[in-house]
């Protein structure tokens, strides 16, 4: 959904590149990585003495009071929400909302040393994958359950939020992972359905090939930054785990057949091993030469607005399942954090910004599809039955791990995944490596 610092499933992604859900790769990247940037900047943080203590900067500000809300947002969101503010403003006299816009390539280790410094805003969007890291630094606000309820919300986008039985955001809008795949060439094939399962979907890869004359039969991505979003699908598509009760679980039977089952396309041929940096899936679809990929609901409003010649001649579909079709929960929360003395209009303004009919509004703006789930049973997201399926999707998707070294253990996946699609080490082997260098990483 990354994406982060520099790939993190925070927010539809902004450049080409990002949105094929392929990022930009090396040409030989190498199999281990240096740690990335979350080691670095906690130990800034460690250094410049960041507790926990949770002390504000002053009196709490009462709701009605007079006050400047201070509220930092990335990417587009950054851009889009001012306009909202100002909306809010005119219906809340006595608020000031100042809007920071913040790239998303920045976003991390901006957040970091401003809480290291105690100049952090009152609200923040937060990515999913960043909420671990931040939980644990101590810098972020209980959410006030009374005020804001789980059941309204998808199941996955609040527990993404939740860590050790405290939620610290609440959902501001989801994406998950879904299959498209073009009908037209399916139907030369000889298939007239979505495939549903893991049987059919590489059934249909192997007959795009031997009898639509694609090139590819699916695209996956084969390695690099975030290749565990391509492969998560797989994995809790077969009742697997990340972590189970707080430890690694990544040498699992689970695992180990989630691994085999993606790396099949790899040594079938049915999936390119590697991609050229900025490769875009949507010019390969548009021609034939892949067509199935998965990845987010933006790529439905990309193929309508660039591709409107291959109108009905592709569907969107629930990701084809093991023992289910279950994908992951991403998107981005908004947060308060500890230290501001707004708290109370704090709430009231991320409880606006939640609320059904804002939901409703935002999507008209950006895209971004609403967490709230009453705001799928109105306007345009009723009657799409292409995102549709990403509602339908999200209702059974399964959160990440909110784990405070998200970024060191998302290395490791991509680490082994890579070793399967290379061909560089068995299924076993490789979920047994991840699972010893994983190790001490799910606290």
């Amino acid at each position: 959904m990354r994406l982060q610092e520099p790939a993190r499933l925070k927010h539809p992604p902004d450049t080409a590149a990002e949105r094929t859900g392929l990022p930009e790769l090396e040409e030989e990247p190498p199999m281990h990585r240096t740690p990335r940037l979350t080691a670095a900047v906690a130990a800034t943080a460690a250094t410049l003495g960041l507790c926990s203590c949770g002390a504000s900067k002053g009196e709490e500000v009462a709701a009605d009071a007079k006050q400047t809300l201070t509220v930092w947002a990335m990417g587009t969101e950054g851009q889009k929400l001012q306009a909202v503010a100002e909306a809010y403003e005119k219906k809340h006299p006595n608020i000031t909302v100042k809007v920071t816009p913040i790239g998303w390539d920045t976003a991390h280790q901006k957040l970091v040393s401003s809480a290291a410094a105690g100049t952090l805003p009152d609200v923040a969007q937060m990515g999913s994958t960043y909420m671990g890291e931040f939980a644990d630094l101590g810098v972020l606000e209980p959410v006030d359950t009374k005020a804001f309820q789980a059941a309204d919300f998808f199941p996955a986008s609040w527990e993404n939020n939740v860590i050790d039985d405290t939620a610290y955001g609440v959902p501001w809008y989801v994406d998950t992972r879904a299959l498209f795949y073009r009908t037209d060439l399916a139907e030369k094939a000889g298939v007239t359905k979505a495939p549903t399962d893991w049987r059919e979907l590489s059934a249909l890869a192997t007959a795009y090939q031997e009898k639509a004359g694609t090139k590819w039969g699916i695209s996956l991505q084969p390695r690099g930054l975030d290749t565990w979003q391509s492969w998560l699908p797989f994995l809790y598509s077969t009742g697997g785990e990340l972590v189970k009760d707080g430890e690694p679980a990544l040498d699992s039977p689970a695992t180990v057949r989630s691994l085999t089952e993606y790396g099949s396309y790899f040594d079938k041929g049915l999936a390119k091993k590697s991609v050229s940096p900025g490769y875009d899936v949507l010019k390969d679809f548009n021609t034939g030469a892949v067509p199935m990929f998965l990845s987010g609901p933006w790529h439905v409003t990309a193929l309508k607005e660039q591709y409107p010649q291959l109108d009905g001649e592709w569907a969107v579909a629930e990701v084809p399942g093991d023992t289910s079709g279950t994908s992951f929960s991403a998107g981005s929360s908004l947060v308060t954090f500890r230290d501001s003395a707004h708290k109370a209009a704090a709430e009231e303004f991320i409880s606006y910004l939640t609320s059904t009919e804002q939901q409703t509004d935002w999507y008209r703006r950006t895209g971004d599809l609403p967490a709230r789930q009453a705001a799928w049973e109105q306007g345009a997201l009723a009657d799409d039955q292409d995102l549709k399926v990403f509602g339908a999707q999200m209702k059974t998707a399964k959160a990440v791990p909110a784990l405070a070294k998200w970024a060191e253990f998302s290395a490791e996946l991509d680490t082994a995944i890579e070793k399967v699609s290379q061909g560089a080490a068995t299924p076993e082997k490789a979920a047994a490596q991840a699972q010893s260098a994983a190790s001490g990483l799910a606290e």
